[in-house]
């Protein structure tokens, strides 16, 4: 059984662009700042939300629809930050080069041309276009040429931008014939437990724990602290511009690391029959925090629900479901007696005050959210946990020196593996 359901996906290209236009597309970009800043600034002088398109369409130098989804993506952002009482921070408009976005067939177009590539024409200013060929990974290639060709597939809104110099276009395509298998409907549960520097996923099924794993990623929590110390370095220095690109700079950086670890837990997955992956639901869990202030930045900063996100998208694209539960005590229940007490935790290390067993921490959690998945959205019994499987921790090779001896080197993904004792006693 199958739901259906639209699966939006973003793809990136270098523009190839003819003659000297680049100029007229960076242009194009600083007046796209223009829009956006003006659009935050009547936002909040409290210009009535309906208004502000209408007034700033009457100075922009750009096409009209172009103007009308700039002014909708500040709109949106004004939202998150009434949202989240951000009233009174520093101001949210931005600097250099934005992104200037655009809608398919109204800001830009895009045709398959006789030699097998893909022709851009982007509407930079009024009657004054941007054209040429895109060049990208060959996986992104093909899902366009498949898009502009299928029925199956729609084209979106696409943004013109520049990134280290480059010009770059990110277009969203959506698969409205896209299938996902219920996730009632699934033999395996895949519990993944999201941590500051690591994601544990452990392999439920009818027979018992399939597999366990703990993808690590030191090198997220690494460059936060690093890009936070020079940030602070740079605000006290009064070098608030500079701040601004460091801040794009550690954005960048970690958006590619959480595409990097959410495309290797769905590739993990997918050995697994009728997987379903299930998450702790943390929308809340930023709102009871109170640790102390270093604590809280910490945690504030952990990106819980964009690798979450990021992973559920991919997982959609290959057609398994995903599935959310209550994280209550999952880090503190004992997956082997059921016994839950805060004491059974320490850093990395879980051991149950009742039975004694011990384990890693975080697989210990994963196996919980796998149990709970389990209970929660299929018709199966949870089957029977005697033992559990050693524990395999797998970590990029760009996050430096590894205390623990390599066993493997997947070189193929940029990671290295190592076994860790799972069980003990």
């Amino acid at each position: 059984m199958t739901n259906t359901q639209s699966l939006v996906k973003t793809l990136d290209f270098q523009l190839n662009i003819q003659s000297d236009n680049e100029g007229l597309l960076y242009g194009a970009c600083l007046e796209a700042r223009s829009v956006y800043n003006e659009a935050i600034r009547l936002a909040k002088q409290d210009v009535d939300w309906d208004d502000i398109t209408s007034r700033v369409a009457d100075d922009a130098d750009l096409v009209k629809n172009t103007t009308q989804c700039i002014v909708a993506k500040a709109l949106n952002a004004m939202e998150s930050y009434y949202e989240y009482d951000d009233v009174g921070q520093p101001s949210h408009t931005k600097d250099g080069a934005f992104p200037l976005r655009a809608n398919y067939e109204e800001g830009y177009n895009l045709s398959l041309t006789g030699g097998g590539t893909v022709a851009f024409r982007v509407s930079a200013k009024p009657y004054k276009h941007v054209k040429g060929i895109l060049k990208g990974a060959d996986a992104h290639l093909d899902i366009l040429k498949t898009a502009l060709t299928s029925h199956e597939w729609k084209i979106g809104t696409a943004e013109a931008l520049f990134r280290n110099g480059n010009a770059e276009l990110h277009v969203n395509v959506t698969n409205t014939e896209g299938t996902v298998r219920d996730k009632e409907d699934s033999q395996t549960v895949v519990g993944v437990d999201v941590n500051e520097d690591n994601v544990a996923l452990t392999a439920l099924s009818e027979g018992g724990v399939e597999d366990t794993v703990v993808l690590e990623f030191p090198d997220i929590k690494f460059e936060r602290h690093r890009y936070f110390t020079i940030r602070k370095r740079v605000r006290d220095a009064g070098k608030l511009s500079v701040h601004d690109t460091l801040e794009g700079r550690e954005e960048r950086f970690v958006r590619d690391r959480l595409h990097k670890v959410s495309r290797h837990i769905v590739e993990w997955c997918q050995q697994f029959e009728r997987p379903c992956i299930v998450f702790e639901d943390l929308k809340e869990m930023r709102d009871g925090l109170d640790y102390g202030t270093q604590m809280n930045r910490r945690l504030h900063q952990l990106p819980f629900r964009a690798l979450q996100f990021y992973t559920s998208y991919k997982a959609a694209f290959a057609g398994i479901p995903t599935a959310w539960i209550n994280p209550e005590y999952t880090s503190q229940c004992c997956p082997m007696c059921g016994h839950t007490e805060r004491a059974n935790r320490h850093k990395k290390r879980f051991k149950c005050q009742a039975c004694s067993h011990q384990d890693h921490a975080d697989r210990s959690a994963s196996v919980n959210i796998a149990v709970k998945g389990i209970k929660k959205h299929q018709e199966w019994t949870v089957p029977a946990l005697n033992s559990l499987p050693t524990v395999r921790t797998v970590r990029r090779q760009a996050s430096g020196a590894v205390d623990a001896p390599a066993v493997t080197h997947d070189t193929a993904r940029g990671y290295q593996t190592d076994g860790v004792a799972g069980v003990s006693d």
